[in-house]
């Protein structure tokens, strides 16, 4: 049975937790919605019988990522999103794999969403990228940590850099999603990927993703690291006007103005 928490549906199907962000007309996350997601993540840390997450969107996107208009009308870059971090999942350390179902456009804190999930089911129409620079941001919700982790450094930085969008068929073939299918199929697709982990021994995965954390430089020290003032460039642009000029120009439908502080 479906359960809904203002833009977030839950629905346990045996052993995986499916969240589907219905929040027209694009999925757009602020913070009320970013609490609402953690409370679904942090249902499928704390409830046993949970063992695989699969996240979700409605319509033509999977997320648009933060919600301009909100920050348009005043809510800040560095707003508290909840323990979760942004869209309730970014700096949130699960032992239990989530797979991000992309059933269409997702883009900015959207793509990030997506990359702080642990495998991906795309579809063929899916558009995925990082759009931040044209709104005078950076995509520090995991963006600028995950990607070039997850992709060759000169690809990487292409995207962060400039905004290009890719689609299902690319982010297969760099490996950044497991999978391509039809809008129609990426849901039950990723069911599927879900209830074949499902089917392996939980400590298995639980120790899976507990021993690649540890390999891997740890994102929660890379995030601290982001707000300690030592990158003085970012805090630069989090306090910047043109920061809020990008907000304020998407709002109204026109080309932002940069100033260059």
């Amino acid at each position: 049975m479906a359960e809904s928490a203002g833009a977030v549906r839950t629905e346990v199907r045996g052993s995986v937790l499916v969240v589907t962000l219905d929040r027209p007309p694009a999925n757009a996350i602020d913070v009320a919605t970013s609490r609402q997601l953690y409370a679904a993540f942090a249902r499928l840390r704390d409830e046993a019988n949970l063992r695989v997450g699969v996240i979700t969107g409605t319509g033509r996107f999977f997320s648009a990522g933060w919600d301009l208009k909100a920050a348009a009308a005043g809510e800040a870059p560095d707003a508290d999103h909840g323990p979760g971090g942004f869209a309730g999942l970014t700096e949130l350390e699960l032992d239990k794999p989530v797979i991000a179902a992309v059933n269409g456009i997702a883009v900015g804190g959207g793509f990030e969403l997506a990359l702080a999930c642990d495998l991906m089911v795309v579809a063929t129409q899916a558009r995925l990228g990082l759009t931040e620079a044209a709104l005078g941001l950076i995509a520090d919700s995991g963006g600028v940590i995950r990607l070039p982790r997850r992709l060759p450094y000169a690809i990487a930085m292409e995207l962060l850099l400039t905004g290009r969008l890719i689609d299902g068929g690319e982010a297969v073939r760099w490996g950044l999603a497991n999978a391509v299918v039809s809008q129609s199929e990426v849901l039950d697709e990723a069911l599927k990927l879900a209830d074949r982990i499902v089917a392996m021994a939980p400590l298995s995965v639980a120790a899976v993703k507990q021993v690649l954390r540890g390999l891997h430089d740890d994102v929660t020290a890379d995030f601290t690291a982001l707000r300690s003032g030592r990158f003085a460039a970012y805090d630069r642009l989090v306090e910047s006007e043109d920061a809020r000029e990008g907000s304020a120009a998407f709002a109204q439908g026109r080309p932002p103005r940069w100033l260059g502080r």
